[in-house]
């Protein structure tokens, strides 16, 4: 059946009025249903959005991915709108306001450039725990945060009113991913088009890895780097090769004391035993329908850390119940039953869709989990601990009096993984009002906090009588954001601080994030474990990370008696009673609305005009020199010096820090030559506006070895013709000056963590032209790409380790841009100091032909500044500078 034919557009009645949509089963009949539905929303969507020959190409390759269960072929993908934060909206948005100066300087009206597409901005990534322990908590932790970040708040509401379409939710507001399950997701919406209103699926795309949190209620969407964003922004399709989907069958229902975050780390160790590396990732079977609509975004929220670009689940009578729990109108509800379920978007637990690949998780078996100590898919049973602590076999020089050797430093309920489904906050209310009744304490060394999602948990727990509680064991709220999850925990305790220094301790942080990278919380903190709320309060209890909780005691309780973990733990029953207490769907409405009229955020004065008044003298807002024509294309045949040598699991942490920014670095000492307060510089993510300091921000982590040299300072590397060790962006101008080309050489999963284009940023301002590596993390590889520098994948056997580098060796590249196209071949030549050759093939890390075509433009910046001077001065091609 052809896809202009008439049942394309079918006719849906829904709360009396007509709508069109376009009609997958008419048009497809059975065969539409063989497609995961992640496939069924790929093709709702080009056929929406493309016309003819270019669509029904698409709608053959989708339906030929059936055959093999996948395909090299590409499709174009048009989200509905854009999600950021704070800390990549800022760097997105500085280089719109350097595009619009760009554009003025070539004599085009720079108010021309704005995004196509709603942009929503959660201010959430600045939360730092200043406070803690007190009621008053979220109020000075937020008077800390407006006051550090007020230049760059000024900047976001101009951004706000200079651009079209972009609207900001102040801090406050919660966590990003729970403001879009809670207020901004749709599932199903309307839209005009040719004078009719046509029903539409929700798709859209976020500048942050856990966006796929919002597939847990049926949304397609994914995380991309912020130049990726860019792109969509303004006018280009996001071109996708269609993707390998690898479904994960659930059967069975979690046993009593199972939580969803011990089923996400389950899946999280599953999928990466697997091998998913950028596969979309569809949650099917009976299982499925015995996971609430909060439990299912817990799993879904944690797809990068499984490898996953998605983790979803189709939309039944859970995700309605959701919904209706969180204010949405009954109207609308009505919309996505009705439309869902016509357009063949509706879950049924009992169909086998082809995929790709899979596995099968029987609910009844998974246990109570943690992971760690370093990464998010090193799965353990809670009991765990003790022994993998043991293992590293670490001795004090001096055992403090009270302290174990391993105390729990930083115990923090944090992060949308597992703040945002308000079962979780509930059990872990309900464990600390046990605790408190055995009148158990937090020893004084732990950190505690609780940093929700949403500000409608306040309400919530207020409501079912467990703020008291919470508060009784030093588990106040501390505000609203990502806070310790993303690294800003604050201060850690003088005497962790002091201990620690001492080599007397070797502290861990106990959290109920997504991430435990080292040095990921805290610069100062190398081992963490992820789990569940209640657990987090367990451990906070105990005060050392190297316990058995299913048989030591949590603490003994003042009468003498050991309190066992089991005795503390909530009962399924007594959470879902205190759910029915607690939960009012007008919550989540009243008290966003009450949280985005912030006078302290209103206050704030921003400049007007189309153009940003940039100040010289500022050490967070500069006009970056990447954003502009001349930025051109690195491609090329050229001979390399290696900069940096790394090896696996480099993380986005490792290359862009977001954490706070030490007072005895290098980058201080910049930032205290300029004025600032060297005890009061912030984060490093606050200072993502300003290129200098970022440029100087990278590779700034203590754990990470460049392999070229070991034993170097902290963001320093090896100026091979002087023998000299000095900070990269010094060595890094010093090749630049002498006209010489530099490369960087990694191991697996390069680039792994959060969707950070100042990873990539950084990378292309250190005049970096290619990064070979053994693998890419999917959003890192975009960004690279989307600064004009070429990923390539090293053959096997030619990693770091084998290729044994050595200062003085060179790296040839043979990348020209006419050859380049995707996953081709690419030539490479080690030269060796001693005259020696080792010739090497790899392969481009360039998935589709708009990469290509970035990476001949020099990048995403000078591709958007090109496209719209071409199109403002009425040309076919794009002028010249």
């Amino acid at each position: 059946m052809s896809t202009d034919s008439p049942q394309a557009a079918g006719r849906l009645t829904v709360n009396g009025a007509e709508l069109r949509f376009i009609d997958l089963p008419a048009l497809f009949g059975q065969r539409l249903f063989q497609l995961p539905t992640v496939l069924r929303l790929l093709l709702e969507n080009v056929l929406r959005h493309t016309q003819g020959a270019e669509r029904d190409a698409a709608v053959a390759a989708l339906f030929g991915w059936l055959e093999t269960g996948g395909s090299e072929a590409e499709i174009a993908f048009q989200p509905g709108r854009v999600l950021m934060h704070d800390t990549t909206s800022t760097p997105a948005l500085v280089d719109i306001a350097a595009m619009r100066d760009a554009l003025a300087e070539a004599g085009v009206d720079p108010a021309v450039l704005n995004p196509g597409l709603p942009v929503d901005v959660s201010v959430d990534h600045s939360l730092a725990v200043e406070v803690y322990g007190r009621r008053d908590a979220p109020q000075v932790n937020l008077q800390h945060e407006l006051r550090r970040n007020q230049e760059r708040y000024r900047f976001l509401r101009w951004a706000s009113t200079a651009l079209r379409g972009v609207r900001i939710n102040p801090p406050g507001t919660g966590i990003m991913h729970t403001i879009n399950l809670e207020q901004l997701a749709t599932v199903a919406t309307t839209e005009q088009r040719d004078g009719q209103t046509w029903a539409v699926p929700d798709v859209m795309i976020g500048t942050d890895s856990h966006t796929p949190m919002v597939n847990g209620i049926g949304v397609l969407g994914w995380g991309v780097g912020g130049l990726e964003a860019q792109t969509v922004m303004f006018g280009m399709p996001t071109m996708l090769r269609i993707p390998d989907v690898v479904g994960v069958r659930l059967t069975g229902a979690l046993r009593a004391g199972v939580l969803a975050t011990d089923l996400a780390l389950t899946v999280t160790q599953r999928l990466r035993a697997l091998g998913v590396s950028g596969e979309f990732v569809e949650f099917h079977g009976p299982g499925v329908s015995t996971l609430s609509a909060g439990e299912r975004c817990v799993i879904a929220n944690m797809a990068p850390e499984y490898g996953a670009t998605t983790g979803f689940f189709a939309v039944d009578g859970q995700t309605l119940d959701y919904l209706r729990a969180t204010g949405r109108s009954e109207a609308h509800v009505a919309l996505v039953q009705a439309y869902t379920k016509r357009a063949g978007l509706w879950f049924d637990p009992e169909a086998r869709p082809r995929f790709t690949r899979g596995i099968d998780i029987d609910l009844d078996t998974v246990g109570m989990h943690i992971a760690g100590p370093q990464r998010p898919q090193d799965l353990l049973a809670y009991t765990d601990a003790a022994r993998v602590l043991a293992a590293r076999g670490f001795t004090p020089r001096a055992p403090h009096a009270d302290m174990p050797r391993h105390p729990v430093a930083v115990a923090a309920i944090t992060s949308c993984t597992n703040t945002s489904d308000p079962g979780l906050l509930i059990a872990a209310g309900l464990l600390a009002r046990k605790a408190r009744q055995r009148g158990l304490k937090v020893p004084y060394w732990v950190k505690t906090s609780l940093s929700p999602g949403s500000p409608a948990a306040a309400a919530y727990l207020e409501r079912a009588g467990l703020i008291a509680d919470l508060s009784a064991v030093g588990f106040d709220i501390v505000g609203f954001g990502c806070a310790t999850c993303i690294g800003n925990p604050g201060p850690l305790p003088d005497v962790i601080r002091d201990e620690r220094a001492k080599g007397s301790i070797h502290p861990v942080a106990a959290t109920s994030g997504n991430r435990n990278f080292p040095g990921r919380i805290h610069p100062d903190l190398d081992l963490g474990f992820l789990m569940s709320p209640p657990l987090v309060i367990a451990f906070a209890l105990a005060g050392d990370a190297e316990v058995d909780l299913g048989i030591d005691p949590v603490q003994t309780a003042p009468d003498g008696t050991p309190v066992l973990l089991h005795e503390l733990w909530p009962t399924r029953e007594e959470v879902a009673a205190h759910l029915a207490q607690a939960l009012d769907k007008a919550d989540f409405k009243r008290e966003f609305t009450k949280a985005s009229a912030n006078p302290m955020w209103q206050a704030l004065q921003a400049p007007a005009g189309d153009r940003f008044p940039w100040n010289a003298k500022s050490t967070a807002l500069r006009r970056p020199p990447f954003a502009s024509l001349e930025a051109g294309s690195q491609l090329g045949h050229y001979s390399a010096q290696p900069l940096l040598v790394v090896g696996d699991d480099v993380t986005t942490d490792h290359i862009s820090p977001a954490s706070a920014i030490p007072p005895d670095s290098l980058v201080a000492d910049f930032l205290v030559a300029r004025g600032d307060e060297r005890n009061d510089l912030n984060v490093f993510a606050s200072r993502r506006g300003n290129w200098e300091v970022m440029l100087r921000a990278a590779f700034h982590s203590k754990t990470l070895v460049n392999l070229l040299q070991p034993g170097m300072p902290v963001a320093h590397t090896l100026h091979v013709p002087s023998g000299e060790v000095l900070p990269l962006w010094d060595v890094a101008q010093r090749y630049r000056d002498a006209g010489e080309s530099v490369v960087l050489v990694a191991g697996e999963r390069y680039g792994t963590g959060s969707s950070r284009d100042w990873a990539a940023k950084g990378q292309r301002l250190l005049g970096i032209r290619a990064v070979l590596a053994m693998s890419f993390e999917r959003i890192h590889r975009s960004n690279l790409i989307g600064m004009g520098i070429l990923p390539l994948r090293l053959p096997a056997g030619a990693d770091p380790k084998s290729l044994a580098l050595q200062p003085g060796d060179r790296i040839e590249v043979d990348a020209q841009p006419a050859a380049l196209s995707p996953r081709c071949a690419v030539p490479v030549r080690v030269l060796r100091r001693d005259g020696r050759v080792e010739a090497l093939t790899a392969t481009a890390a360039v998935e589709t032909q708009l990469e290509v075509a970035l990476l001949r433009d020099g990048g995403v910046i000078p591709a958007i500044l090109k496209k719209t001077i071409a199109e403002q001065r009425g040309a076919a091609q794009p002028a010249a500078a």
